[in-house]
């Protein structure tokens, strides 16, 4: 099974600094981000230091996976593309995707630009942050109806949004997100199950808010996210626990696998007094099959 990152970490592409420090957080995905985080009269340092570092890790065995956040196609992404795609990152991450064919014109770029560096076709992943419009939260089911092999997860932003709607929140009394956020993560998750890629839920902003933050996590894996966007290293073991299958969770999974081992060629079993089917067995098998891979990681 490919592990699918868990937590995934923005790193300032052009702080020295932060870079320096940003594989011992413990994330599995590192994000070097070249768009918000970066002013623009900064763009070209943030290109060639997120290089450096990119240079300084060949990709081979790379942990944590190293993608770039580049900026918008029409706002930078090609210059951004050019400088990082010959030190090989693992995949890039594209703001402000409009719909599916934005993901279409970025794939034919990466073609380019790995056959012109040596690189392995079709090798550079891709995972687009949607939702940053209306349009965009409008076009989710795009992603249903074009082969994207490149894309291996969705996820979703809300402050654009925000934004974009002239909205001066995204947040209802009570905390949780408004409505029109609730309805936009909920057709983001959707999106994702429907095209096979892995919904990646978007960033708890309050990085001192440990609790909630792995309250909404757990809350979001029960509910099928995989992963969690994260922009402070405080975040990730929060957001790794969250999304790794607890003890009680696996034990139960090895239980349900057994009772229909016992039970070969039958569509229902029992187990402990609650009939259990074939969506049951696939789900344990999910669970056990992440769970190993995880300790197989480390």
């Amino acid at each position: 099974m490919e592990m699918i990152p868990r937590s995934w970490l923005f790193i300032p592409g052009d702080s020295e600094k932060k870079l320096a420090k940003a594989d011992a957080t413990g994330a599995d995905a590192l994000i070097l981000d070249l768009e918000d985080s970066v002013a623009p009269e900064r763009k070209a340092e943030g290109r060639r230091l997120t290089r450096a570092h990119l240079d300084a890790r060949p990709r081979q065995g790379r942990a944590p996976l190293l993608y770039v956040r580049v900026n918008a196609l029409d706002e930078g992404a090609l210059e951004d593309l050019a400088a990082v795609m010959p030190a090989a990152p693992d995949g890039i991450m594209l703001p402000k995707a409009r719909d599916a064919q934005d993901l279409v014109h970025l794939g034919r770029w990466l073609d380019a630009f790995e056959a012109a560096h040596g690189l392995e076709a079709g090798s550079t992943r891709i995972i687009p942050v949607m939702t940053e419009t209306p349009e965009a939260a409008l076009r989710l089911i795009t992603f249903t109806e074009v082969s994207l092999p490149r894309v291996i997860a969705l996820t979703w932003g809300a402050e654009d949004l925000s934004a974009a709607l002239g909205a001066s929140t995204n947040r209802s009394p009570d905390g949780r997100w408004a409505l029109v956020y609730r309805i936009a993560r909920a057709n983001l998750l959707l999106a994702a199950k429907a095209a096979g890629v892995a919904p990646i839920d978007t960033l708890h902003a309050d990085f001192r808010d440990e609790a909630g933050l792995l309250a909404a996590s757990e809350e979001a894996a029960t509910e099928g996210f995989l992963g969690r966007l994260a922009i402070h290293p405080a975040q990730v073991a929060p957001i790794n626990r969250a999304f790794a299958p607890s003890e009680a969770s696996v034990a139960h999974a090895r239980r349900v696998v057994a009772a229909f081992e016992a039970n070969p060629g039958v569509g229902t079993v029992g187990l402990d007094g609650k009939m259990i089917d074939i969506p049951h067995l696939r789900q344990a098998r999910h669970v056990l099959a992440l769970h190993e891979t995880i300790q197989a990681r480390g």
